[in-house]
């Protein structure tokens, strides 16, 4: 896969995951595609840095343990500082009811882990043309 991509225009990505090697990992690859990159590696230190950050996009894990990724992105919806935010949820469960799950919280897109980079790229590209995402399915179809 080609690696090298030029954003529509750059965007403030917040990657927000419990597990440091996967946060860092998607965060360097996004951070490559020439986004501005964050990591934070828990719900409630997510929600400090996307007031903080304001973030474009907010790449949530959906397990993490105190605040889930679930909750996050209510909070993220309430406050208005956050609430425009392209939110996706990127999770190892891909079942239907996770995604309904995710879809109730508020999340723009699901990827499954391990991530689709095409359809990552994708909700970047998207959310910088019109500040929303597609929604690719579980599968990144």
């Amino acid at each position: 896969m080609d690696n090298s991509y030029e954003p529509v225009r750059p965007r403030r990505v917040l990657v927000v995951d419990d597990s440091p090697d996967a946060a860092d990992a998607l965060a360097m690859l996004v951070r490559g595609w020439g986004h501005d990159v964050r990591v934070e590696y828990g719900g409630e230190q997510g929600l400090r840095a996307a007031l903080d950050f304001r973030p474009d996009v907010c790449l949530l894990d959906l397990a993490m343990p105190r605040m889930s990724g679930f909750d996050l992105a209510g909070r993220l919806r309430q406050d208005p500082r956050t609430a425009g935010a392209v939110l996706v949820a990127v999770s190892g469960w891909g079942d239907s009811e996770t995604q309904r799950r995710a879809r109730d919280a508020g999340f723009d897109a699901f990827l499954l882990k391990p991530s689709d980079l095409d359809a990552l790229r994708g909700v970047l590209a998207a959310s910088a043309r019109s500040g929303t995402a597609p929604v690719p399915s579980a599968s990144g179809d």
